[in-house]
């Protein structure tokens, strides 16, 4: 199950969020596929440029909590954190304006790996990847348009569904898939970055409160309904209340 589009149009030209899908896609290209195959050279490119728990908590290396943003461990890495960033990025950059929406992203993918080496001070594995600074936007995202129409897709093997749920549901759910997995999977192990994504979610809600007080707070989703303040965009999936007139076949 994962998200493909929301029905929340955004009214400016969303030039972060693309220079970051290409910086991303274009520092991947310039290392993985090259490396792909050898251990040796990729495990170099993690050592200057990820953040490892035990070198931070050394005080060392501290520029790995930038840097560590822009890589990624594999294709299905990138292209899911792209898709989020792709699906939610331009309604935040939207609300934000272009350059305080960057340093929003920036701040959330720093504190999410700050968590992270919390989590593990002394952990050797590397920390590599856009999907804590995304779940700040997903945090954010969420206190804003809480019922904002999201679509998703379903997969059952043979066949897929897409449905439209939600924000509040969608992203509900992936935090708690990320609460789950930060308890339940050991963090001195490689694998998913869980209690980075929990620290960038709520690095995302709280630096976008500001903004949400400076719209009325309560008084900003009582006026929406915890909809986008905007008419919804419409696609073939989703519900209309222009009648549809079926045409007679000749």
């Amino acid at each position: 199950m994962f998200p493909i589009r929301d029905h929340n149009p955004s009214h400016r030209t969303p030039y972060v969020t693309w220079v970051l899908l290409v910086a991303n896609i274009l520092i991947f290209l310039s290392y993985y596929p090259a490396n792909s195959g050898n251990d040796y050279a990729l495990a170099a490119v993690w050592s200057d440029w990820a953040t490892i728990p035990r070198n931070i908590s050394a005080g060392t290396d501290l520029h790995s909590l930038l840097t560590s943003m822009f890589l990624h461990g594999g294709w299905m890495h990138l292209a899911g954190n792209m898709l989020f960033l792709w699906i939610f990025g331009d309604n935040m950059e939207d609300a934000f304006g272009h350059l305080p929406f960057l340093g929003f992203y920036l701040l959330c993918g720093v504190a999410a790996d700050i968590l992270q080496v919390v989590a593990n001070p002394y952990s050797p594995v590397p920390v590599v990847g856009a999907s804590g600074a995304i779940a700040g936007v997903l945090g954010g995202y969420l206190l804003l348009y809480p019922r904002a129409r999201v679509d998703i897709i379903i997969i059952f093997i043979v066949f897929f569904k897409t449905f439209a749920l939600r924000a509040w549901i969608v992203l509900g759910v992936w935090l708690a898939m990320q609460l789950f997995g930060g308890f339940s999977n050991p963090t001195s192990e490689g694998g998913v970055a869980y209690w980075a994504h929990v620290g960038g979610f709520a690095t995302g809600i709280l630096a976008t409160l500001p903004y949400w007080l400076s719209k009325g707070g309560p008084a900003f989703w009582k006026a929406t309904d915890g909809h986008p303040p905007h008419p919804a965009t419409a696609t073939p999936n989703s519900l209309s209340r222009i009648p549809i007139v079926r045409r007679r076949k000749r």
